[in-house]
């Protein structure tokens, strides 16, 4: 009888280890494809969204063309003018809080901002939800460990540079002021750091002692 009992005991520990790994492997999954289909967060009225690391039907807007200028306010109330950077390769981001896939490439814009510094490369980040506060645009900022300046659009920024029908949107600037290439979307970390090797070598020779 003792035996017995003992057996049962194990039997039904044995069940619950199964079902707990069959649950957390579920639950992995979810969150998987929950990520995936957070890699776009907006979709262009009257079309798909474009799939990871392609352009929107919005891409070629820009591209080829000089970089609208601007002057915005920094989290730290500073004025931030894109003529500040003339001669520098700029990487021109729209972003926001509650953009996932935004979260995502920040560190990576962080990390090669960090690793062409000695080209003159420089990130600008706007965020899209400027009314969510500086407290909460700096804390995201912070827990995504970028240092470069975040600017808070003013609502004609956006028009200026195409409308933001999707996020992350991005503009590679070129030393001339040209935009290189115009992304939409979150593209892999490759393609982020081939177009940022792009845009060092358009417009003018890059500096040495870079890569």
């Amino acid at each position: 009888m003792r035996r017995a009992l003992v057996l049962g005991v194990m039997a039904v520990g044995i069940a619950l280890l199964l079902w707990a790994g069959w649950h957390n492997l579920r639950e992995r999954k979810l969150a998987m494809q929950n990520a995936r289909d957070s890699q776009v967060v907006l979709i262009p009225k009257g079309g798909q969204a474009p799939a990871q690391g392609e352009d929107s039907g919005l891409a070629p807007v820009m591209r080829g063309k000089k970089a609208p200028e601007f002057t915005l306010t920094s989290l730290d109330g500073k004025k931030v003018n894109l003529a500040d950077y003339k001669g520098r390769p700029i990487l021109v981001n729209f972003w926001a809080t509650w953009c996932l896939p935004c979260k995502v490439e920040m560190p990576w814009f962080e990390e090669f901002r960090k690793q062409y510094a000695a080209q003159g490369f420089e990130v600008l980040g706007l965020t899209d939800d400027a009314d969510a506060g500086n407290e909460v645009i700096t804390k995201v900022a912070h827990k995504a460990g970028v240092s470069y300046p975040i600017l808070l659009t003013d609502g004609k920024v956006q028009n200026a540079y195409g409308g933001m029908d999707v996020l992350p949107m991005s503009f590679y600037v070129d030393r001339n002021g040209v935009v290189v290439e115009q992304t939409a979307g979150l593209g892999s970390k490759d393609q982020i750091e081939a177009n940022i090797k792009k845009t060092i070598a358009s417009g003018g020779v890059a500096q040495a002692g870079g890569q």
